[in-house]
């Protein structure tokens, strides 16, 4: 799954949560720039440390899935082709 967008997607939302809220409130315009700016840094912040974090657990499930593909692909030593003999036909 692509999560590149993902700390993108939550620094536009929290920016316009925030700009919404400041509007209302009648915040000043240096007050809104602020808190606009730290809310959006913060949310970069999270949003990175999510994507990695799920990128982490996808990577962990990937190698697991890989190991028990391995296990179950394995022939088995007594194996025999599935092609009839010449003998038999």
């Amino acid at each position: 799954m692509n999560r590149k967008n993902l700390p993108l997607l939550l620094m536009l939302l929290a920016g316009a949560v925030t700009s919404i809220i400041t509007f209302i409130e009648k915040y000043t315009l240096i007050a809104k720039l602020v808190s606009l700016f730290v809310v959006m840094l913060a949310f970069c912040v999270l949003g990175n440390v999510l994507r990695w974090t799920l990128d982490y657990f996808e990577r962990q499930n990937e190698e697991k899935l890989k190991e028990e593909g391995e296990v179950i692909e394995k022939e088995p030593e007594n194996f025999t082709s599935a092609q009839p003999s010449e003998e038999q036909g």
